[in-house]
């Protein structure tokens, strides 16, 4: 070890503060950060060592697109450019066309290494603010990307970082559905094989999200519109403590969009197929009543999936029916809503609507209590086909769309529906389609010279 250090003292004298850090570092957390900051240090020493050194070797010139003679060298230039460990600078060879033409300057060097002509910033830099600007707000990301790091970035640079990875998965999903249209479906993710054994369980559900009333100013009141979410995953088992078996979600992946059920659609569809819809043993659609969702899932799935209506949803219209019938507040009420929800329950569900019918069709009733029982009668009549929950139990499906709901909360009204936060259409689709990504394993394919540490 003494020898390790001496070698690091002749190295540069920039590292002799960093290693008297560490030495004098009062506790194991400092030592580590102080030895944490020696490690960046000397690896842009060491970066910019290597980079010099290939700055040396001979250089292959392009030819000029004018005139076709190749170009020669009018120099070095300097060029700083920040990475994960640091600022990192460097000098390389800068050329033209030799006859003037309006070539511009090339920096052959630096194209070999994957740089862009304005870059200043690597990718990993960009991902690494992004991700984090997936969860919390931009200047919060900025403040922990400087923390974690040697690099400080403005919350302003985030979001730009943001848009333009937004766009880029916009792009993408664009392209996939547009080739979807015409009949060319995307290819089914990778899958493990345990989990193609399990059941394929879809639902879908709106939220609300505040808006800007006007493009370009905050001013104004909130416009608030619907966001349609989505949710696809393998329906598994697991056992807890006590050596009870639950449900357990595996492979969750999301579909979002600011818009109606009817741009839902293409993209849940697209979704399914990546998941691998017609090798699912079963597809299962679990949702509450809303009409245009089960009018979707059967526009999609009607040739695989069968659909189960939230039981939920399916038993709170049953007490609203004898709160209007009987009191309330009555033994009566409370020991008829019992039985009912027992009876539906456990795939009764015609026995329901058939006392319904004959209550509907008794004498004596009120004509409010009338009304409000012929619309739970409607409401059940419509579903009928989805109140199978004795099959639901045979095949380990949970009865409820939490799931859903679980997803709306995490991808849209943990990030977007903050205090005071009111957002543009283009900067909520940006930053929606981020999230997307990073929730559906497509994050890292947005940045793809990102999987380097120092790039």
């Amino acid at each position: 070890m003494p020898c390790l250090m001496e070698s690091l003292r002749q190295v540069d004298p920039s590292v002799q503060a960093l290693i008297e850090g560490v030495h004098t570092a009062s506790s194991l957390a400092l030592m580590i950060l102080a030895a944490w900051r020696l490690a960046q240090r000397l690896g842009v020493l060491l970066v910019e060592d290597v980079r010099a050194e290939r700055a040396q070797q001979p250089t292959l010139w392009p030819c000029c697109p004018g005139c076709g003679a190749r170009g020669h060298s009018k120099g070095f230039r300097r060029r700083v450019i920040t990475s994960m460990l640091g600022q990192i600078a460097w000098r390389r060879r800068m050329g033209r066309c030799p006859h003037g033409c309006h070539m511009g300057t090339v920096a052959p060097l630096d194209q070999a290494l994957g740089l862009a002509p304005a870059q200043r910033t690597r990718v990993a830099v960009r991902q690494a603010a992004c991700a984090l600007a997936v969860f919390v707000p931009f200047a919060t990301a900025a403040a922990v990307l400087g923390r974690l790091t040697a690099v400080q970035v403005s919350p302003g640079a985030g979001w730009t970082w943001v848009q333009e990875a937004g766009q880029q998965a916009m792009a993408h999903l664009t392209r996939a559905l547009a080739r979807l249209e015409v009949g060319q479906e995307p290819a089914m993710d990778p899958l493990d094989p345990a989990f193609a054994a399990h059941p394929l369980r879809i639902g879908a559900d709106g939220v609300m999200v505040p808006f800007r009333p006007t493009a370009g100013t905050p001013e104004g009141r909130v416009v608030w519109r619907e966001v349609k979410v989505a949710i696809l995953a393998r329906l598994g088992r697991r056992t807890t403590r006590p050596g009870r078996a639950v449900p357990q979600l595996l492979r969750r992946r999301l579909v979002a969009v600011l818009g109606d059920r009817e741009a839902l659609r293409p993209r849940l569809w697209l979704e399914a197929v990546r998941q691998g819809r017609r090798q699912a043993p079963v597809v299962a659609w679990v949702s509450d009543g809303g009409r245009g969702l089960w009018g979707r899932s059967a526009a999609c799935f009607a040739d695989a999936a069968f659909g189960i209506l939230d039981f939920d949803q399916a038993a709170q219209p049953r007490w609203k029916g004898a709160a209007a019938w009987l009191d309330g507040r009555s033994k009566r009420a409370r020991a008829w809503v019992v039985a009912a929800r027992h009876r539906l329950r456990h795939g009764r569900a015609e026995a329901v609507l058939t006392e319904r019918a004959e209550v509907l069709e008794g004498d004596g009733l009120p004509a409010a209590a009338r009304d409000a029982l012929a619309k739970v009668y409607a409401y059940l009549a419509r579903h009928r086909d989805h109140l199978d929950y004795d099959r639901c139990k045979e095949l380990g499906l949970p009865l409820g769309s939490g799931m859903v709901e679980s997803a709306c909360k995490w991808l849209i009204q943990q990030r977007f529906k903050g205090v005071g936060r009111r957002w543009s259409e283009d900067g909520f689709n940006h930053l929606l389609h981020l999230r997307l990504a990073w929730i559906n394993g497509r994050f890292d394919a947005l940045f793809p010279l990102g999987s380097s540490p120092i790039s």
